[in-house]
């Protein structure tokens, strides 16, 4: 169980699962860049001194959850950083897989090292095949960029014995419980799963790796007595602070002890898990969306790839409509979601996937085919005037599978409202019982809404009941489109109206807050709305991404 106080530090919209590239900073991390920023404003005498005691507070947080000491941390401003500064200090031959991400096989090669190269994981197997007395050290990633294999750290060390083990732990370190100690050069970046913000990062190395590596960038910083300066360059100091080039911002070590301290806080094994279960549910989604997983099933961390039937492009903007963060390749497209993950953005994956071709042929939920045969009989019940029906959400924008009354002037295979769109957009899947709307010819109904779940408590549709009022109504509130098209039309209208700006005299601002008005709205949901957008604003398609992009990266402050 995550703790209360630790989920309450972070605030990143629902829909992000993309934790692998980055990892939004939590609330504590920008609060102490702030207050630290601000404190070097109003420099004074000991304004340095005190600053760079954040140096030590971070190394410390660091030794505690690598079951090391401060002389073995050294702080980096980044993964490559660290990487290139082994593969410099490294003498003998390297081995290393070509599948690895890039930050992990450049060093190697622009170090001029002899190297043993293979293809694919990681693996103890695949290791001791390759290994020759002339290897002086293995680098692996902790858990694989692409497919989220674990690498079975305990095991390698075995293998190798008492040659040098480098580990990239960029992509588990924070979220996944491995024995770090068995590393001899353990490299992170803050920027991913710990949530520290860029040019946040460290090493940790072992005895093995202080007498077996000579950096070769140690500066000032990094000499016995650093504090002496008599005009002499000293020996480099016998610990990991021999690492050091100069000194590194206060600002961002401060920022980066305040992800570590909460990592500490909520603890790693119970967020190795509350990741784990998040992944597991992400690929019952797949899975039962006509999906399949491409990434690790066995020793897997926090990154769940998979394919569908269609393009992964096709797949992308699917999850982009539905507000979805992913990453997208060519062959697949990667999820990697964090203990933070709302119950919201799991049921946005599955809305998403089922949107996709063929969706709309899909079995409906038994949740709700057992309201289909009902809406006749509970339309008479409820007297003349009455309009019942049935929503299934995994068939967007047409999601009438059954309708009694002819209030709206729909049939089955309609689309849902504008109000009820923008609510599923959202993720705002709470009932709403009695409210007040109008007909198209402008009378007012008292409408009420509920949402069906699964037996996971999902919502896979809804259940809506309008009955015309009897008073006049006082002012629109949702629209009943009875075609895709006339949809589209309601919501770009709106969209407009709201931004206040004739399209022909719009600039890129207003029409950049036209997609974020329509995005809210969920018109982005319907297929092929962007190219219908692209239209109206006289843009390219691609414009439209772009401002998708920039305005699901830069939210709107809460009103």
């Amino acid at each position: 169980m995550i703790d209360a106080s630790y989920l309450a530090q972070f605030r990143e919209p629902e829909g992000y699962l993309d934790f692998a590239r980055f990892g939004p900073p939590s609330i504590p991390v920008v609060t102490a860049t702030s207050r630290l920023m601000e404190q070097a404003s109003l420099a004074g005498p000991s304004t340095v001194d005190t600053l760079m005691r954040e140096e030590q507070r971070v190394k410390a947080a660091v030794a505690r959850l690598c079951h090391s000491d401060t002389d073995h941390v050294a702080l980096i401003p980044n993964t490559s950083a660290g990487l290139f500064q082994a593969a410099f200090g490294l003498s003998g031959t390297v081995m290393y897989s070509a599948s690895e991400f890039p930050s992990n096989t450049y060093p190697w090669v622009r170090a001029g090292l002899p190297s043993v190269v293979f293809e694919g994981p990681v693996a103890p197997a695949a290791v001791a095949t390759r290994l020759t007395p002339e290897v002086s050290a293995l680098s692996v990633s902790a858990v694989d960029f692409r497919t989220g294999y674990r690498a079975d750290l305990a095991t390698l060390r075995e293998v190798i014995g008492d040659r040098l083990l480098i580990v990239d732990g960029i992509q588990g370190f924070g979220v996944v419980d491995e024995p770090w100690e068995l590393a001899d050069v353990l490299v992170v970046g803050g920027q991913k799963w710990l949530r520290a913000g860029w040019s946040t990062g460290f090493v940790v190395l072992s005895d093995r790796a202080l007498e077996r590596l000579k950096p070769v960038l140690s500066g000032w910083t990094g000499a016995v007595d650093a504090g002496l300066f008599d005009d002499i360059v000293h020996a480099t100091a016998p610990d990991a602070t021999s690492w050091n080039i100069t000194n590194l911002s206060p600002v961002v070590s401060g920022a980066f002890a305040e992800a570590l301290e909460l990592v500490e806080l909520a603890g790693v094994s119970a967020l190795d898990s509350a990741v784990a279960e998040v992944v597991a549910e992400l690929e019952d989604t797949v899975l039962s969306c006509g999906g399949k997983i491409v990434s690790a099933r066995e020793r897997r961390a926090g990154i769940l790839a998979f394919t569908m039937p269609e393009a992964a492009p096709k797949v992308g903007e699917a999850l982009n409509a539905f507000g979805i963060t992913a990453t997208v390749r060519p062959e697949h497209v990667r999820l990697s979601p964090h203990a933070t993950t709302s119950r919201g953005t799991l049921e946005r994956v599955r809305a998403a996937l089922k949107s996709l071709s063929g969706a709309a042929s899909s079995p409906v939920p038994a949740a709700l085919s057992a309201l289909v045969p009902t809406v006749d009989s509970l339309a008479s019940a409820l007297g003349p005037d009455t309009e019942v029906v049935v929503h299934d959400l995994a068939r967007l924008p047409n999601s009438i599978i059954a309708i009694a009354g002819s209030l709206t002037g729909r049939q089955v295979g309609g689309p849902m409202t504008d109000l009820l769109l923008g609510l599923v957009r959202r993720g705002t899947t709470t009932d709403m019982p009695g409210y007040e709307t109008y007909a198209p010819d402008g009378r007012a109904i008292w409408s009420s809404t509920t949402f069906v779940r699964d037996a996971a408590g999902v919502a896979v549709g809804c259940l809506c009941v309008n009955k015309l009022a009897a008073h006049e109504a006082s002012g629109p509130v949702e629209s009943f489109p009875q075609d895709v098209d006339t949809l589209q039309r309601v919501l770009v209208e709106k969209a407009i109206a709201d931004v206040g700006v004739p399209v022909e005299l719009m600039k890129k601002v207003h029409k950049s807050q036209v997609v974020r008005v329509l995005d809210e709205a969920g018109f982005f949901l319907i297929r092929d709305s962007v190219d219908h957008l692209a239209g109206v604003l006289e843009v390219t398609r691609y414009t439209i991404y772009n401002y998708l992009n920039e305005n699901r990266a830069d939210p709107p402050e809460p009103r």
